[in-house]
């Protein structure tokens, strides 16, 4: 019962963490971005959102 209750817990910090570091990924495209689409991290909304699904990850699982 209590490993199940642990595993539910890490799902939940494994979820709110992609959760949240997505968010972040898409605002900081939005308010800081790249105006001449050279960057080739900011540039892309699909791109800057998937980093900070990882590291909004890396964050929760450490």
């Amino acid at each position: 019962m209590i490993a199940r209750g642990l595993a539910m817990n890490a799902a939940l910090k494994a979820v709110l963490g992609a959760v949240i570091g997505g968010a972040a990924g898409f605002i900081w495209y939005r308010l800081v971005g790249c105006q001449t689409g050279t960057c080739p991290l900011s540039s892309n909304p699909y791109v800057s959102t998937a980093i900070g699904v990882v590291m909004g990850l890396a964050w929760a699982l450490n």
